[in-house]
């Protein structure tokens, strides 16, 4: 179905809406974007690191893995729904520099520090997501209130984890 032959007559789906919607979709495409990221620096940073002491870490972001690509294919199928086009590889620019394996691979605070602040910059960016589509498109603020909740639990275990070796004296 080609934008002209499109037959919502409200809502987000209607012409009136386009340009909030072609807003939405360049939101919805950052965001997929930042899973996509994080899902490659997850799959780095699940795998690179060495001692006892980061076995937990490795295996929460190895969960946390299939999670954030769900968050990432849920992000591309909004994104076709709106009848935006789900970009490809070639439209990508990494940004987590802060989740770049570390000197040490036995420096597992410095991961669980990026991964924080990975789910940090998800979280602020996700509740704009949700502002905006609260004014015009329930359906994506829906979705995007699921996932945020996923990404504060996430913050969350992993604040746990630097507390732990904060307490212990090694962060």
């Amino acid at each position: 179905m080609t934008p002209a032959t499109r037959t919502a007559g409200h809502g987000i789906l209607s012409d009136d809406k386009a340009e909030a919607r072609e807003q939405l979709v360049e939101m919805l495409k950052k965001a997929y974007w930042m899973e996509i990221e994080t899902v490659m620096s997850y799959i780095t940073n699940s795998t690179n690191p060495d001692g006892i002491r980061a076995q937990e870490v490795i295996e929460s972001l190895r969960g946390d893995i299939q999670e954030e690509l769900g968050h990432a294919q849920e992000f591309a199928k909004r994104i076709k729904e709106l009848y935006g086009v789900v970009p490809g590889s070639l439209e990508f620019s990494a940004e987590q520099s802060f989740l770049q394996p570390p000197e040490q691979q036995t420096d597992i605070v410095h991961v669980i520090k990026g991964v924080i602040e990975a789910e940090s910059g998800a979280i602020e960016y996700y509740n704009q997501i949700i502002e905006f589509a609260g004014e015009h498109d329930p359906v994506t603020e829906d979705m995007v209130i699921a996932i945020l909740r996923d990404e504060e639990g996430h913050r969350r275990l992993f604040e746990g984890f630097l507390r732990e070796y904060e307490a212990e004296g090694l962060a």
